[in-house]
């Protein structure tokens, strides 16, 4: 060993025993009998320089908001191990250092319990919505529910329950379990309702499916009888528009089946109507001559000789007979324009010749000629006196009863 050295913080005797100063006093921290003064030094130096880095990462990890519970705890170790630290270097900084840190646990401990308490203000709040979320759902019709949906969203909200049950703050036992038993019972209500909703449903389908069936057994058995059958076929299509839903399934294998029966019918029928008009197009060509024939007939005044001529036409027409049913309406809205034009005629000719009209008319004309005649005198003895106004009074007057008189004819 050399001769004894001194350093600012440190020193070492020939015996190789080395000090640390602290204030004005200096403390034995250790020996390194084997080596120089200057590797004693640096040896101890070396304790200093790793308690200073484990109080620096301290500092690092407080700043980053390390919880206050192991910043305290690993504050107290540092204390402890600064405590004769058998170390050379300025201890006193470290161990105000150190206090700070201690200081700073508090205002920590604090700054982390109000953020735990906003964190788990807002857990409770979020799994409240999911509560409320799952209550609405529960408390829906079952009759007018989507049941698909409903059953996707509960399960979304059962999800989103066991997300904030393991990534989010630990509540209260008594608030997570009152939560819990709301959602549970929700979660319950709907799958009950839901399981209702269905049996129900089945047994709707059921009866549904059984009256299908009995009316496709119906219409099979009037196959048999062709086109007769169309009208008791009707019926029991209104019975099957009127008989429910079986499920959609079910019901697109019946509905195939009982259209099969009708489609055999209506095909029936329209062979024979294919027959028929076969058979119908020849009248159907005298039909469409005769309405050339009576054309005429519409440009006739004579109210009785539009009635004969028609009379003959309509004569002529129910002895044709039938034709084909798709002409129809073609041929008959032109017979009845001729009839329209009678009826309207036959309506003008009693609304000038009924009695009690023509009495009132009568009637009426007499008083209309009596006092015209009285107006022209009137007028008369104004024109030879020169009285301009009696004039114009006695002119308006005659003007207006002359006109009603033309209304009556």
């Amino acid at each position: 060993m050399s001769t004894s050295e001194q350093q600012p913080w440190g020193r070492v005797d020939d015996s190789g025993t080395v000090f640390v100063r602290e204030g004005e006093q200096w403390r034995e921290v250790g020996q390194y009998p084997d080596g120089t003064a200057e590797e004693a030094l640096a040896y101890f130096e070396r304790k200093y320089t790793d308690l200073a880095g484990q109080v620096t990462l301290l500092e690092q990890r407080a700043k980053r908001g390390a919880p206050a519970a192991d910043i305290k705890k690993a504050v107290a170790k540092l204390r402890e191990e600064l405590t004769e630290a058998k170390a050379v270097g300025d201890l006193e900084a470290l161990v105000a250092r150190v206090g700070v840190l201690d200081e700073a646990v508090g205002e920590l401990t604090e700054q982390q319990s109000e953020a735990a308490k906003a964190e788990l203000d807002q857990a409770i709040a979020d799994r409240t919505v999911i509560v409320l979320q799952a209550e609405t759902i529960a408390a829906q019709d079952p009759a007018k529910t989507q049941w698909k949906q409903s059953t996707e969203q509960m399960a979304e909200l059962f999800a989103a329950w066991q997300k904030h049950q393991q990534d989010g703050p630990k509540l209260a036992k008594n608030v997570a379990n009152d939560l819990w038993k709301r959602f549970r019972s929700a979660r319950s209500t709907v799958d009950a309702n839901r399981r209702a909703f269905f049996a129900d449903l089945d047994a709707v389908h059921k009866e549904a499916r059984t009256k299908k069936q009995a009316l496709i057994a119906e219409a099979e058995a009037l196959i048999p009888r062709g086109a007769e059958a169309t009208t008791a076929y009707r019926k029991l299509l209104d019975d099957w528009k009127l008989s429910g839903r079986a499920g959609k399934r079910q019901d697109d294998a019946l509905w195939a089946k009982f259209k099969a029966a009708g489609d055999a019918i209506y095909q029936a029928k329209a062979e024979v109507d294919a027959l028929d008009d076969a058979e119908y197009q020849a009248n159907l060509e005298k039909k469409l001559a005769l309405l050339e024939e009576a054309k005429p007939l519409l440009e006739v005044e004579d109210r009785e000789q539009l009635r004969s001529g028609l009379l003959n036409i309509q004569r002529q027409w129910d002895e044709i007979g039938k034709v084909p049913r798709d002409k129809i309406r073609t041929v008959e809205d032109g017979l009845r324009a001729i009839e329209t034009r009678l009826r309207k005629m036959d309506d003008e000719f009693w609304a000038k010749n009924n009695p009690e009209t023509k009495a009132r008319t009568e009637g009426l004309a007499g008083q209309l000629n009596e006092a015209i005649a009285k107006l022209e005198s009137e007028l008369a003895a104004a024109q030879a006196t020169g009285d301009a106004k009696k004039i114009a009074k006695a002119t308006e007057a005659l003007e207006a009863r002359k006109a009603w008189l033309n209304v009556l004819g």
